[in-house]
């Protein structure tokens, strides 16, 4: 049985990772939308995302007001990579055939 990441496999990391995978770049706000999460709650799974080395985190400021950004490190696009792979191989089983 092959086993999932289970970093990844939560259902919000696994849309965050997937959206990141089309972006250079994307800000706080725009996750927070696209998602409809609450800004605790994807300030969670982006800090469990950057400690596992899967997103990058860059912080600045517009002026006083502060921005973040993320972006998926090429660590986070193999272990993403891996997921799918590891998905369609559990996907791909067959169950025993009755003799």
């Amino acid at each position: 049985m092959t086993d999932l990441d289970r970093t990844i496999h939560e259902p919000a990391r696994l849309r965050i990772l997937t959206i990141l995978t089309g972006v250079d770049v994307s800000d706080f706000n725009f996750l927070l939308t696209a998602l409809g999460l609450t800004k605790g709650n994807l300030s969670s799974h982006m800090d469990k995302l950057e400690k596992a080395g899967y997103v990058k985190v860059t912080k600045s400021f517009n002026g006083r007001v502060p921005h973040t950004e993320f972006s998926i490190t090429e660590e986070g696009r193999a272990a993403l990579n891996q997921y799918w792979e590891n998905l369609d191989a559990i996907r791909s089983l067959k169950p025993p055939q009755e003799p």
